[in-house]
């Protein structure tokens, strides 16, 4: 199967290539602002919209203008992503998919900008520990491993805390993972990450609540800069103590996510390896949030992300993934005999069933009844289509 496969890296540019960068993202964000502006202007004044290619052949006289001359500066490409990011974001308006394109801020915390290849010129590409970008020649780079199909583009990011980031986007074959013959029930949890209908359970790291008291005090820090800077009249953003707690911060909360989803890359690539069929619950976690005594921890879980990796990972590699109703009363069934016994706290990780006296533990039972469920169900299906 050939799919889109992106490989991020670390990347460390010089002071020159750092300022270039810089000015891609400022160049990219106005030209982006600036035909976002003209077509709402364009609406409000005729009521016609101004088309993508309207805006591709403004573009030019854009560049050449004098006191527009700079774009001609960072690489064309980025600008040309830019106009297309701008059609992409009116297309999903106009299809209900996404809210009305907003104008970009020089305050945002992650800026970016992508490039591409341009037909005849080959200016990305990886070789050893660099990459060369467009404008940009090589760019040093920490290389954990190399994109194995053909590069399709380049996005260049800088994310709050500082750090540089390249996301190569390449087309790959991808192949089938050998059968195994093994299906496995999977019941997300706060205590355990996740309990298997084969009675293994995975710990849950909450990795951020072992970050959450440094945390606290560099947020407190932070704050206290903020008040401090506000007291003498001048504006936080322009304190270098202020931005270097700011970026403290930043930093912390890279730091939790980038763990988070290491976990579950490495978990869910274990899960679709060994098991041909893998049945989860369709939990709706904003529901979810709304209780405010489990909000933080479910926020921390991250199983939604653990879902989504597991639904890509079994498409590209032959394996199914089956999603069970949020309303299967997984907890309440006894897996023995059937029999429902009703709602339990979240303390009760224990019971007996009351119709045949067999012990459970609640997350396993729940595990194998989901399993069980996507058999019924899939029974059922193949009743009505024969």
């Amino acid at each position: 199967m050939l799919v889109y496969k992106a490989y991020r890296y670390r990347i460390y540019p010089t002071k020159e290539q750092e300022k270039l960068i810089i000015k891609t993202f400022g160049c990219a964000r106005f030209v982006y602002n600036y035909f976002l502006a003209l077509t709402e202007h364009t609406y409000e004044e005729t009521g016609k919209t101004v088309t993508h290619n309207e805006r591709s052949a403004m573009l030019p006289k854009l560049k050449n203008g004098e006191r527009t001359n700079f774009l001609k500066e960072v690489d064309s490409i980025a600008l040309i992503s830019s106009l297309e990011n701008l059609d992409d974001g009116y297309k999903r308006f106009f299809t209900g998919q996404n809210q009305k394109p907003k104008f970009k801020e020089k305050a945002d915390s992650v800026q970016s900008y992508t490039t591409k290849l341009s037909k005849g010129r080959n200016y990305i590409q990886i070789e050893g520990d660099k990459i060369r970008l467009p404008k940009l020649g090589f760019v040093k780079m920490k290389n954990t491993r190399n994109p194995m199909g053909r590069i399709i583009n380049v996005t260049v990011r800088r994310k709050a805390s500082g750090h540089f980031f390249a996301s190569v986007l390449v087309e790959e074959d991808v192949y089938a993972l050998p059968k195994t013959g093994s299906s496995v029930g999977i019941d997300l949890g706060l205590k355990e990450f996740a309990i298997l209908s084969t009675g293994e359970k995975i710990e849950n790291p909450r990795f951020y609540r072992v970050q959450e008291m440094k945390l606290a005090k560099a947020q407190r820090i932070l704050s206290r800069r903020e008040r401090r800077a506000k007291a003498r009249g001048v504006e936080p953003e322009t304190v270098k103590n202020y931005l270097k707690a700011k970026q403290k911060v930043a930093e912390i909360h890279e730091k939790i996510a980038n763990q988070r989803k290491d976990f579950t890359q490495k978990l869910s690539t274990i899960l679709v390896k060994n098991h041909d069929l893998i049945c989860v619950e369709d939990l709706k976690a904003k529901n979810l949030l709304k209780n405010h005594c489990l909000a933080k921890s479910i926020q921390d879980a991250g199983w939604r992300l653990f879902v989504e990796l597991l639904e890509y990972k079994c498409r590209w590699y032959g394996k199914e993934l089956s999603r069970i109703s949020q309303w299967f009363p997984s907890s309440q069934l006894c897996f023995s005999c059937g029999a429902h016994t009703g709602k339990k706290p979240l303390s009760v990780r224990e019971w007996v069933c009351p119709e045949c006296g067999v012990h459970h533990d609640r997350d396993v039972n729940a595990a194998l009844n989901i399993l069980r469920e996507e058999t019924r169900v899939s029974l059922e299906k193949a009743k009505l289509s024969s």
